[in-house]
Order: structure tokens, then sequence, then C-alpha cells
């Protein structure tokens, strides 16, 4: 009897062993699964955030591109309006000059007529103190 309670004690161990290894194995397989389920969670998670982004940076870039156009529109228009300025200053600048040049030729031509009006005042004989000439009407 004492061989068939070993033989028996001896495989109720090898039955335990079997079955903790056979508990780990399913323990371990549990937690793999767990583990890749929750990383394939994550990983899901995170490409739909980076989907997001991608989205916001499209409509983003749309959005810059619209306000780069209405920035160089701008920029078009600011150096059409300076030229447009830069020529109408030199058209008054150009103006000016013609005035002044009038005006100098207004003022030699009223030294002129000064002049004349004096030498006729000179030889008038009946032109009072004709030494002293009449002031000038400017």
């Amino acid at each position: 009897m004492r061989n068939l309670l070993v033989g028996t004690a001896f495989s109720m161990s090898t039955s335990s062993v079997i079955w903790t290894i056979v508990v780990v194995v399913v323990v371990i397989v549990v937690v793999a699964l767990l583990v890749w389920t929750a990383r394939n969670k994550r990983n899901e998670r995170r490409h739909l955030e980076a989907e997001a982004i991608r989205k916001d940076v499209a409509e983003s870039s749309f959005e810059v591109g619209q306000r780069e156009a209405k920035a160089k529109e701008s920029e078009a228009k600011a150096r059409m309006v300076q030229a447009e300025a830069d020529a109408k200053a030199a058209e008054a600048s150009a103006l000016q000059q013609h005035a002044a040049q009038h005006r100098r030729d207004v003022a030699s031509s009223k030294d002129e007529l000064n002049e004349k009006r004096d030498q006729a005042d000179t030889i008038d004989p009946a032109t009072p103190n004709p030494e002293k000439p009449q002031p000038k009407n400017e």
C-alpha cells in the first residue's frame, strides 16, 4: 500500500504542477491579451488625435493661404498707390517749379515796366520832379 500511496502522492504532485503551469500560462495569456488590447486602444486613440490635428492643420493652412493672398494683394495696392503718390509728388514739384519761373518772369516784367515808366517820366516835361521816379505800383 505504501507504493500506491507514494505513486498517488507523486501523481498528485505532478497533477498539481501541471495545473499550476496551465493556470500560469492562462494568466500570462490573459495579461498579454489585456496589454495588447490596451496598447491597441491607446494607438487608436493616438491615431484619432493625430487625424484631428492633421485636419486642423489643413483648415488652418487654407486660412493662412487666404491671409497670405490678402497680404500680397494689399502689398500690390500699396505699391500702386505709392507709385501714384510719387507721380503726383513729381507733378507737384514740376508745377511748383513752373509757378516759381512764372513768378520770376512776372517780377522781371514788372521791373521792366517800372523802368519804362521811370524812363517815360524822365523824358516827359509835364512830370513833376523827373529826377525822382514815381513809386512802383505792385
